[in-house]
């Protein structure tokens, strides 16, 4: 783990503790959302806050700086599931990885449909 992936997780440590925070939570969970998965080659459950753009039930995350960061490639290929939580409601989705010719990656979350 490079410098800045620790100081990345020290951040992202704080910050999901932050959106899990009553009232904050609704601030914050319009455009952050934090998403759990199971890391592929770890195995352990991974929580990380990510921003996200969202045109019904797909959410768009860019990856900044995406050769610094190792979480995006859990959703290489077919990528994998994945639990989004915005503004603390919980929903599960199928998450996948797509790199542009430029370089830039994004991660697609098509959420399943909500019990109701």
């Amino acid at each position: 783990m490079n410098t800045f992936q620790k100081s990345a997780a020290v951040w992202n440590s704080f910050f999901t503790r932050l959106m899990r925070v009553p009232l904050l939570d609704k601030v914050i969970g319009k455009s952050t959302a934090i998403i759990t998965y199971t890391g592929r080659k770890s195995g352990k459950t991974i929580s990380l806050p990510v921003s996200f753009s969202r045109s019904g039930e797909t959410l768009t995350v860019r990856v900044m700086m995406p050769d610094k960061k190792n979480w995006w490639r859990n959703f290489t290929g077919t990528g994998d599931r994945v639990t989004v939580d915005i503004a603390g409601v919980e929903r599960a989705g199928h998450a996948v990885t797509s790199r542009s010719d430029s370089g830039a990656v994004s991660v697609r979350i098509d959420l399943e449909p909500s019990a109701r």
